[in-house]
């Protein structure tokens, strides 16, 4: 079996894809990846303007996930005037209805954070064509990065991160994938974190969080209590590992799970060192690919020794 590519995907535009989503696209018999297409040509060398104001990038694969082809951006996404911003959109497909849930803020914020994060619900019969349905009133206006499962017990659950208090992460149920309610806090870690992804695997949930020095993995068996493991995917900005741009933590990652095994879509800074991102150079971001298993009820990933994915 070959080797995944390393990295698997960068994008052709900004080179700098990032917080990306992997869906089957049943209309073209392929994969789908959409993730966030930071604009990271932005001349302005201080603060994190180049972080806003992006669009959803789309790329695509129809080779079950190896190779990925640069395909677009998701359009005519815009509900009001202006140049929104479209951060980490999470698609989940219910009864033919894809459901997408995608942080979205107004403009491009100077001088100061945004007035509000909110995550925004669309939906769309072929992934092209979708509708505003609106935003969700969840625990506060700086909430961002929803992942969406269905639950053992009927409908669904939503994990996020809740910016404003502390970067944690909450839950909220839904029984239609429209209307949800706000259920509890999940997980909070000490400096916070951000881009919760859930997943089974290997007779367990795993929960995931990017610490922004790896991924803290926890377990659980009912989607209520969760036992923290570690990390995985851990590492220090500048710090290469083995394979090409796969430096520093595997950051906001995504979880396929196909049969019994299971792959993990991350994205690298391969050419930033610490928490300084000053130059186009330094912003640029590539996704990574790795696989996952469980051994004797532990999350294992090693990202040294990849085949390609067979989605």
């Amino acid at each position: 079996m070959p080797d995944a590519a390393a990295p698997l995907f960068r994008d052709p535009i900004f080179d700098g894809a990032a917080d990306p989503t992997v869906i089957y696209n049943p209309h073209e018999d392929a994969w789908w990846m959409v993730y966030t297409n930071r604009p990271t040509t932005n001349t302005i060398e201080k603060g994190i303007y180049w972080l806003f104001g992006s669009d959803l990038g789309v790329a695509s694969s129809d080779d079950g996930g190896a190779t990925w082809q640069y395909r677009g951006i998701l359009e005519n996404l815009a509900f009001e005037w202006g140049r929104g911003t479209y951060w980490a959109p999470e698609i989940f497909e219910h009864e033919g209805v894809f459901h997408m849930y995608v942080s979205y803020i107004r403009g491009i914020p100077v001088g100061g954070p945004p007035a509000e994060m909110k995550i925004h619900h669309y939906t769309s019969s072929d992934l092209l064509d979708w509708t505003h349905v609106g935003p969700l009133a969840l625990h506060s206006d700086f909430v961002i990065d929803a992942c969406v499962i269905r639950r053992p017990d009927g409908g669904f659950r939503m994990w996020y991160k809740d910016q404003l208090n502390g970067s944690i992460t909450w839950a909220a149920d839904s029984d239609d994938l429209y209307e949800w309610t706000d259920r509890a806090e999940v997980l909070r870690t000490p400096g916070g974190h951000e881009g919760p992804n859930v997943f089974e695997l290997g007779g367990f949930f795993w929960l995931i969080v990017d610490t922004w020095a790896g991924q803290l993995v926890t377990r659980s068996t009912d989607l209520e209590k969760w036992t923290e493991q570690g990390l995985i995917l851990a590492g220090e900005h500048g710090v290469p590992n083995t394979r090409a741009d796969d430096v520093g933590p595997g950051l906001h990652a995504d979880v396929v799970v196909s049969g019994e095994r299971a792959w993990i879509f991350y994205f690298t800074h391969p050419d930033r060192v610490g928490s300084e991102h000053p130059t186009v150079r330094s912003r640029r971001s590539s996704i990574q690919v790795a696989e996952l298993r469980v051994e004797d009820g532990t999350l294992v990933c090693e990202r040294d020794r990849v085949a390609a994915p067979q989605l």
